[in-house]
């Protein structure tokens, strides 16, 4: 049995299909996997570390407002539809699944040409508009909300949970200490701006280090592709300061050791740290993530700042006050857990057994 999957440009549909493949393999442990995703994202160090084939096609991005751009990314769809229809008949794979991402949009299409099931997974809060392209053709669908069935056909649908990769969960504390040269006698802050990382999350934490002495470490994740001037200088000052480009195995152990997460909106990631019960102060981006992280702050499961109207000042004292509030630490982690069910092992084989191959 051959499973493509399909997804990129960012973690967000990447790492939800990460923890499908794994129920999977353990299931069909001779099952041959492969990837298609985007030229310049992420995901292809994640995907290869896995073991995993990865490939790319061409993919443009169709905007629900008026752009130049549309009309150029429309050639690039046509061109990776093409590309997809020869990778369907070259690699004949026996199903095609996708957590969203216009990477996947030509993939699905071919693959139903070819008369190939294929399974999308809905995370977002919002629909995205690449599901929605998919949705007509796909065999089956799940989703991470089961408020979010009603989006979809009644006879396609299932409400699953969001997948959480394994090997996120399996980090150990003391690990964590003496990987990221951690003293132990402090709070532990794991920062994270997402897959690509993040400009404004970069600013903001390294303005916040410097309120943060005596209060807590600092693990920082500021992604490969942004400048690192500004955390570079913060390093020098700070020793309780602790900077890094990217993770692969290392994120276990950087939730293991973290007493309070801050982050994008990303709904993989948002499911990660529900899955192990961490505190959240999240910097949504505008779009999806404000419709993700605004559903949890209603709740109090989470804490929002809005990355317009803050700054690092704002940031090191909402931390400090969370830090002194240990009780509303334990209550964030367990409502965010709550309303973020994670889709279990039965569920995912049971949606992938459904499908007629």
């Amino acid at each position: 049995m051959k499973i493509l999957f399909s997804g990129g440009g960012t973690l967000g549909p990447v790492t939800p299909l990460l923890s499908i493949r794994d129920v999977l393999q353990q299931k069909y442990p001779n099952t041959e996997f492969m990837w298609v995703g985007t030229k310049t994202g992420p995901e292809k160090i994640l995907v290869e570390a896995q073991g995993i084939s990865f490939t790319t096609i061409f993919s443009g991005k169709l905007r629900r407002y008026l752009s130049f751009w549309n009309v150029i990314d429309i050639g690039y769809i046509i061109s990776g539809f093409f590309q997809s229809l020869f990778l369907m008949w070259h690699e004949n794979p026996d199903v095609c699944i996708s957590a969203g991402g216009f990477i996947s949009v030509p993939i699905h299409w071919a693959a139903w040409f070819f008369g190939i099931p294929t399974w999308i997974h809905q995370q977002d809060v919002e629909i995205g508009l690449s599901n929605r392209m998919m949705s007509p053709i796909a065999q089956v669908i799940t989703t991470a909300l089961e408020s979010q069935k009603k989006a979809f056909s009644k006879k396609k649908v299932r409400w699953m949970g969001n997948p959480v990769r394994s090997s996120v969960l399996s980090g150990i504390h003391a690990h964590g200490l003496k990987r990221f040269g951690l003293t132990g006698t402090l709070p532990v802050i794991f920062a994270t701006g997402g897959g690509t990382g993040s400009m404004c999350v970069n600013q903001m934490v390294t303005e916040a280090v410097q309120h943060l002495e005596g209060y807590a470490e600092v693990i920082h994740l500021s992604g490969r592709e942004r400048p690192q001037e500004l955390v570079e200088r913060a390093k020098k000052y700070f020793s309780y300061y602790h900077t890094y480009q990217f993770f692969t195995d290392e994120m276990a152990d950087a939730y293991a050791v973290a007493d309070i997460v801050i982050s994008r909106g990303g709904f993989g990631t948002l499911t990660e740290i529900a899955a192990l019960g961490k505190p959240a102060i999240l910097i949504p981006k505008s779009g999806h993530q404000e419709e993700n992280v605004m559903f949890l702050a209603k709740a109090g499961a989470v804490i929002m700042v809005d990355e317009h109207t803050s700054d690092g000042n704002y940031l090191a004292k909402i931390i400090r006050e969370l830090i002194e509030k240990p009780n509303k630490q334990k209550k964030m982690g367990m409502t965010l857990g709550r309303m973020m069910p994670r889709a279990s092992e039965e569920k995912i084989l049971e949606v992938f057994d459904s499908i007629q191959l």
